[in-house]
């Protein structure tokens, strides 16, 4: 049986998207980069297959980012209100859904917290889910 849709949008509603599950994973990033991008302690994101995603409306609108000293590290946004959307990895295998930009709660819980090494000092606790100081070998 297929599951519905889960849609979601960028904060002005310029950006609309629908992704269809299942979703890989939920996870919580605690590195650096994911602190400086959402501006919080930690980016929860969900992965999914690129074809899963289909934009809606304003994809026109999308900036990307690609962080010049990083392997893979980017950030698409809506370039009106700034607002994360979801972004293909550089290699273009994995979409990453920020989980703030779905209007729609997943059919997945949070599964793991990654880089928990380098989370900030104030963050949240691991509230029992999986912790690795990098990504975990099975990635």
């Amino acid at each position: 049986m297929n599951e519905p849709c889960i849609h979601g949008s960028c904060l002005c509603g310029t950006v609309t998207f629908e992704v269809r599950p299942p979703f890989q994973k939920m996870i919580h990033c605690h590195c650096s980069r994911c602190r400086k991008g959402t501006g919080t302690g930690h980016a929860t994101n969900l992965t999914a297959d690129p074809g899963q995603l289909r934009w809606l409306s304003g994809e026109a609108a999308i900036t990307r980012y690609d962080l010049p000293t990083a392997r893979s590290f980017g950030k698409w946004f809506c370039s009106r209100c700034g607002s994360p959307v979801p972004r293909l990895t550089r290699n273009g295998k994995i979409m990453v859904i920020p989980a703030g930009s779905l209007d729609t709660a997943p059919p997945i819980d949070p599964t793991d917290h990654i880089f928990w090494g380098s989370r900030a000092s104030w963050g949240c606790p691991s509230g029992g889910l999986p912790t690795h100081d990098e990504y975990p070998a099975s990635w």
